[in-house]
């Protein structure tokens, strides 16, 4: 009969020459498994006297243990060669260069936004906010919109579920004007119109229109402005505005014209245009605004007296100044989040 020495160092080699955890288990099982070497020695002891069963079963457990280190070593050392094996597969080789975090910047649209902002609070005009979600008092009512106006339709505004207090129904703005009568009316709640200074104020914001091609989104930015006092006339309108298109554009060689329109919200009403003397657009008469004298039906709904206060207001597209700013041919470009195309406006 094989000595139990012999078994231990048999166990080993046959341990170390398993490839694999397979092949372990194999090995494992011709010594400890139900029928194994050293399985059946613990077997037989059950026909020893007690005297060498004590020593025998001794013995043999003394072998059993060295066999289960021996095959506890080798399962640890094929886990290892398979970790080894895993940390060689996916090495990072830190000798290349780290990928850099590159910096973001600001959007262009963004970055014309701030610009207009710059411009207008240089000359003294406040920057107001209000809410994205409007009633139709502030959207359309108090800036003389008549109830069959078609701006109220479906096919260009919004509408939200809920109702405001009148019962009519809450809306996405089309415009930022909402704002200037928010603005205006606590202005006057705030001052009293006996001692009202003058309002002057920029609205600049995202507004929302049913309408989606090449040349529109159904989300836009608008800025509009509002001056009010008891002697701001049509020239003021057209001198503040077109000392901001120079401004904006950094030239003095442009001209502007407003011609005759109408708007519910001023009167009288204008487009404004604009002409570049140099570049591709040279020449070129390009509609930039909407403008016009606040309606003296807008001022009573903003609590102002049109017999002692009168004003201009007028709107502009950020998209639009954008695209003419920085030659953008496509608006399609502002949304696309392309950075081939958002690269070309550096922080």
């Amino acid at each position: 009969m094989v000595s139990l020495d012999q078994l231990v160092e048999d166990a080993k080699r046959d341990f170390s020459k398993a490839s694999d955890p397979a092949a372990l288990e194999d090995a494992k099982a011709r010594y400890l498994g139900k029928s194994g070497l050293l399985t059946e020695r613990l077997k037989a002891l059950g026909g020893m006297s007690p005297e060498e069963r004590k020593s025998a079963g001794a013995e043999i457990n003394r072998a059993k243990t060295a066999v289960e280190d021996a095959l506890n070593a080798r399962r640890q050392a094929l886990a290892d060669q398979v970790l080894q094996a895993r940390l060689a597969a996916e090495a990072i080789d830190v000798s290349l260069p780290g990928r850099g975090q590159a910096l973001g910047s600001l959007h262009p649209v963004m970055r014309t936004w701030e610009r207009v902002e710059t411009i207008f609070h240089s000359i003294g005009f406040d920057v107001a906010d209000g809410p994205e979600i409007e009633t139709d008092w502030f959207n359309f009512t108090a800036l003389n919109s008549p109830e069959n106006h078609p701006a109220r339709s479906m096919q260009d505004t919004f509408y939200v579920d809920g109702n405001d207090a009148q019962g009519k129904p809450l809306l996405l703005r089309t415009h930022t004007s909402p704002i200037q009568v928010r603005y205006a009316s606590e202005h006057v709640k705030h001052y009293g119109q006996n001692n009202m200074p003058p309002i002057k104020v920029i609205a600049p914001g995202r507004t929302y229109r049913v309408d989606s091609d090449a040349t529109h989104s159904p989300m836009f930015h608008q800025v509009e402005g509002l001056w009010i006092a008891k002697d701001v006339s049509f020239a003021d309108l057209k001198g503040v505005y077109t000392d901001f298109l120079r401004t904006f554009f950094e030239t003095n060689a442009l001209q502007v014209r407003f011609r005759p329109s109408y708007f519910p919200f001023t009167e009288p009403s204008a487009e404004i245009d604009m002409a570049f003397a140099s570049g591709k657009l040279a020449g070129r008469w390009l509609e930039i605004s909407g403008a016009g004298q606040v309606h003296p039906n807008v001022l009573r709904n903003m609590g102002i007296d049109p017999e002692r206060y009168m004003g201009f207001a007028f709107g502009s597209g950020l998209e639009r100044l954008t695209m003419l700013r920085y030659g953008i041919d496509d608006l399609r470009l502002f949304f696309d989040n392309d950075l081939r195309f958002l690269a070309q406006f550096p922080a």
